[in-house]
């Protein structure tokens, strides 16, 4: 059996370390990771989409009108709409204006390919939603264009 002193020491010891953690790694900083880490998930998809600075390409359409079929929307209108998407809302979060927003709506595109377009690849997504979630709850913290401009 460990002595109460030995575990007493254990605890001082990982209350310090995780207090040296929590000084160097400040909940602001890690928002501002996450934004850009997801930020680059997206932004780098939505690159694959187009040509030229915004130019949606004919293999992107025809993306989805084979492997990304969507329900209720055409090929053409989806692949527009998740190009400019998937520039928009990344550049947003990088800047951290309108985080939670723009964090809410790249959940629900992730949403979105998970149940209609690859519906197996959920670790992926759940890292996606992962990133995303604390940003919806918490904002883009103190190293964002929100604080500056009021924005919760």
């Amino acid at each position: 059996m460990i002595a109460a002193e030995t575990l007493a020491a254990r605890s001082s010891f990982s209350d310090r370390v995780a207090d040296m953690l929590a000084a160097a790694l400040p909940l602001s900083f890690l928002l501002l990771i996450q934004r850009l880490g997801v930020a680059a998930i997206f932004f780098l998809s939505g690159r694959t989409k187009v040509s030229g600075w915004f130019t949606v390409t004919d293999e992107a359409v025809e993306l989805f009108r084979s492997e990304y079929a969507l329900p209720l929307l055409s090929p053409e209108v989806a692949a527009h709409a998740a190009a400019l998407a998937e520039h928009v809302f990344p550049v947003l979060l990088v800047l951290g204006l309108g985080t939670r927003y723009a964090a809410l709506a790249l959940l629900g595109m992730t949403l979105v390919i998970q149940i209609f377009v690859y519906p197996d690849a959920w670790p992926t997504h759940l890292s996606w939603a992962g990133l995303l979630l604390p940003l919806i709850a918490l904002g883009g913290g103190r190293v964002a264009l929100d604080r500056l401009a009021g924005i919760k």
